[in-house]
């Protein structure tokens, strides 16, 4: 049993806040879930009946896991990278997909249980190979490509595709069947080169800030989406060229930068919470060679640290995206550490920036996120010179302020508020209430009324009138 969590963390997070302390609560409280589910994973293996988990599949998570086990034990450097990559986000969703598989109520499906635990294999050879430590594997390839965590991936044929590999003398050797091999050699920190056109390089941004951790760029890993289908409004995932690569590499250059007049916590955010950003198509269809005109974001409950998002269109969208992300990251991280609603999922409330019924969850997690984009487009606009980033930025602010005041009545009312969530809640109300306090340029808070006041007209029409809340 967790201990109480005080009641100025619960507080200051309700203000969208949070400081490094508190930050790191969330984060560590996260880490410790993932290595339980890891173990639970390999218990899970052992005690599998065999037409669940068929005995090679077994086998072959054991040695991965020895593997992984040897590299920890090369050193200090390598142990800690070896615990970077088994809590890098995206090992989340393959962890809870191998333990449905081994535990799940459905019928046993061997094939799938075993293509599912082959994946701890690159991971353990990606570990080793950081750690120096010489190996030969045999690994598999699956739909056409066999990714390697921090170093890249490599193209193979349709299908399943065996893939021996060496490590010595910092040299990774990959072998297909009737192929000529591939000689990969990993760069410090992230990333590996080969002269074969087989071979893509991983790929990552530089740190937020000086002394900070590199943000993979991660267009390779085969869990970067959902088993099930994504969410109405996100595209699918999208391989990165040489050029757009270039192009979030020079909007994320500018972040930083963006980020600071939102204050201290939104770059402690930023830098404690982000682990990795996924890459989604842009939702209007590629351009070649140009920037998409739209955006689409989001995060997995599954995968702590990762933001799922299409390439920015500038580097003010790209500071927005994360100071959203990251508090849909810190809410959910909260909610693992302490119940704070138990409102049922019914879709029935009014969200103004959504066109369909939300849960109250959903609701929750929308005013919060709104909350503190409100909060940094006001420091924004008050840190720019006048002029059209600053018009933008009352615009914004403006807006997300309204559409909150809209909804977090509904969230404040509701008895179904625990006493951490009611903690929340009172921090949301204090940040909320700072907010109507400012002078905003009365042009756009008439604009930002009416939209909130068209919006909510337009959403009682399609319900109906009646039956729902309306905040």
């Amino acid at each position: 049993m967790t201990d109480p969590i005080p009641h100025h963390v619960l507080y200051e997070l309700g203000c969208t806040e949070g400081s490094p302390a508190t930050l790191r609560l969330l984060a560590r409280d996260q880490d410790r879930r993932r290595l339980l589910l890891l173990r639970a994973v390999l218990d899970a293996a052992g005690a599998a009946p065999a037409d669940r988990c068929p005995p090679d599949a077994r086998r072959a998570l054991a040695e991965s896991w020895a593997l992984l086990e040897a590299a920890e034990r090369t050193g200090p450097g390598p142990a800690a990278t070896v615990r970077s990559l088994l809590l890098a986000p995206l090992v989340g969703p393959w962890a809870e997909r191998a333990l449905a598989l081994l535990t799940g109520a459905g019928p046993p499906d061997p094939a799938a249980t075993a293509r599912c635990l082959g994946h701890l294999a690159p991971l353990a050879a990606a570990a080793a190979v950081r750690a120096g430590l010489p190996f030969r594997l045999r690994l598999t390839a699956a739909g056409g490509s066999l990714a390697l965590p921090t170093l890249g991936a490599l193209r193979t044929g349709p299908g399943t595709t065996p893939v021996d590999a060496h490590h010595s003398a910092g040299k990774l050797v990959l072998r297909t069947a009737g192929e000529r091999s591939v000689t990969v050699r990993p760069q410090r920190g992230h990333g590996a080169w080969a002269a074969s056109p087989a071979w893509r390089a991983a790929h990552a941004l530089p740190p937020l800030v000086p002394g900070g951790h590199l943000v993979p760029l991660d267009d390779l890993d085969p869990y970067r989406v959902p088993h099930h289908p994504l969410q109405p409004g996100f595209t699918g995932i999208t391989d990165l060229d040489d050029l757009a690569r270039k192009r979030w590499g020079a909007a994320w250059s500018a972040t930083a930068a963006l980020l600071a007049p939102g204050g201290p916590h939104r770059i402690a955010e930023a830098v404690t919470l982000l682990r990795c950003l996924v890459p989604l198509a842009p939702p209007g269809g590629p351009v070649a060679g140009e920037p998409p005109p739209g955006s689409c974001s989001g995060t997995r409950r599954e995968a702590f640290g990762a933001v799922l998002s299409s390439e920015p269109a500038d580097a003010t969208g790209f500071a927005e995206t994360l100071v959203h992300e990251t508090q849909h990251i810190k809410l959910a991280a909260l909610a693992a550490l302490t119940p704070l609603h138990h409102a049922d999922p019914a879709p029935r409330h009014f969200a103004p920036w959504r066109p369909d019924p939300r849960p109250f969850d959903g609701l929750w997690h929308g005013v919060y996120s709104h909350l503190a984009l409100a909060d940094w487009w006001l420091r924004y606009a008050r840190a720019v010179p006048p002029g059209p980033a600053r018009d933008r930025a009352w615009a914004e602010h403006a807006r997300r302020r309204e559409q909150v005041g809209a909804a977090l009545p509904v969230l404040v009312g509701s008895d179904a508020l625990t006493p951490a969530g009611r903690t929340v809640a009172e921090g949301m109300v204090t940040a909320y209430t700072r907010l109507t306090h400012a002078e905003v340029p009365p042009d756009h808070l008439a604009r930002a009324v009416a939209y909130v006041a068209t919006t909510r007209a337009l959403w009682l029409q399609r319900q109906g009138g009646a039956g729902r809340s309306a905040g």
